[in-house]
């Protein structure tokens, strides 16, 4: 069992590019409570929501959450949030850490044998030490190839489940006004000076307006009749907490004195993130959605260290497909999020974890299935390969 995390936390300051896979380092694991976790990872480069405490425990409060970070001569490197599922009739447990391992520098000379360390370390403790098979989910990687789901595989994980529609749309927040104009698809270019022209306004919010957001939210989703199977139940506990760097960012779009858009923004680490958006019914023909997300790019660029800006995805949506392709741009990327990497020291916790995911696969294409059945709009009209590689 990994040692109990010391309340100090020392500082990297060396920041060098990154070099290709390497043997992996010995790392030293700790356990940290949640207070502690979330207020570490802030710092991290590769920080993402699923990976705070707050945000799982909010998400999933039935399982057991353990925070790990891993050492380097006696410095933090990086850290994986692993939920501990419990296999129903006692067969066993699940150990998934989502969008992890994370590292604390994305450039750090050692960061391809530091990820492999905590790769090796979390095997040792969940997979051999336990008997559980691990799932590993990687993020999306802005290069072409992803390497840490490449490690992964070449350490014998096993490709698991992988998301109908992959592909994350990711802008490049280190361009001027004019470059990022420039790079935007003709089309969606047009649709922004248009909005331009429309008596728009933008606003950076306070986080005690989230029930103007909530309430423009639910109007928009009882308009589309869509159902949500999102993780929205975990945005108040996002935006109560002291930690200023964890808390997403709230926009608004004015039209006329009334709110008709906004937008939750999660902006720590190197990649900030979309979280929610919401429109009101006058939004479409005032083209808000382009004047907003143009922006949130200006604002995420001039009051952030983020590097990137990662759309999310489309699940099936060809239109959101042609938003977002086009928001990208020449400069920006699409990329898939890799599957899911399974790997079990034994045959039993391989055979008890695949046929759960199987089994959460099924009950997930039902539920869309029955979706589409009562609301068509609801129905992924996205051809499965569109949007690979770099945006044209």
């Amino acid at each position: 069992m990994p040692a109990i995390l010391d309340q100090t936390v020392p500082r990297l300051d060396h920041r060098a590019p990154a070099k290709a896979q390497a043997p992996a380092l010995s790392l030293a694991p700790e356990l940290a409570s949640g207070a502690q976790w979330d207020r570490i990872i802030a710092e991290f480069d590769e920080v993402c929501q699923e990976q705070l405490h707050l945000f799982s425990t909010a998400r999933w409060p039935s399982v057991r959450q353990e925070p790990m970070v891993f050492r380097l001569n006696g410095e933090i490197v990086g850290g994986a949030l692993v939920m501990i599922q419990p296999l129903p009739l006692r067969l066993g447990a699940l150990a998934v850490s989502k969008w992890a391992p994370m590292l604390k520098h994305a450039d750090h000379p050692q960061a391809s044998a530091i990820h492999a360390g905590m790769v090796e370390a979390l095997v040792a403790e969940y997979a051999d030490n336990r008997g559980m098979m691990l799932s590993v989910l990687p993020r999306a990687s802005i290069e072409p190839d992803n390497a840490s789901y490449a490690q992964l595989r070449a350490r014998g994980f096993q490709q698991g489940s992988q998301l109908l529609y992959p592909n994350r749309y990711i802008i490049d927040l280190r361009l001027s006004d004019a470059e990022q104009r420039k790079s935007f698809a003709q089309k969606w270019r047009y649709h922004l000076n248009k909005s331009e022209k429309a008596g728009l306004s933008f606003e950076h919010a306070e986080p005690g307006r989230l029930g103007e957001f909530t309430a423009l939210y639910e109007a928009m989703l009882d308009r589309k009749n869509f159902p949500d199977h999102s993780a929205y139940e975990t945005v108040p506990a996002l935006m109560n907490t002291e930690i200023a760097a964890l808390r997403p960012e709230l926009f608004f779009v004015r039209h006329e004195g009334e709110v008709i858009a906004g937008a939750l923004i999660f902006k720590a680490g190197d990649r900030a993130v979309y979280l929610y958006g919401a429109t009101a019914d006058n939004a479409l023909p005032l083209r808000a959605g382009y004047f907003i997300h143009w922006h949130i790019i200006r604002w995420l660029r001039d009051n952030t260290s983020a590097r990137w800006y990662d759309l999310g995805g489309t699940d099936g949506n060809r239109g959101l497909h042609q938003f977002k392709k086009g928001m990208a741009g020449d400069r920006g990327v699409i990329r898939p999020v890799p599957p899911v990497a399974n790997y079990a020291s034994r045959p039993w916790p391989f055979l008890v974890g695949n046929g759960a995911f199987m089994a959460r696969d099924t009950a997930n294409a039902l539920r869309r299935h029955v979706a589409g059945l009562f609301n068509p709009a609801a129905r992924p009209d996205q051809a499965r390969d569109s949007g690979q590689g770099r945006a044209p």
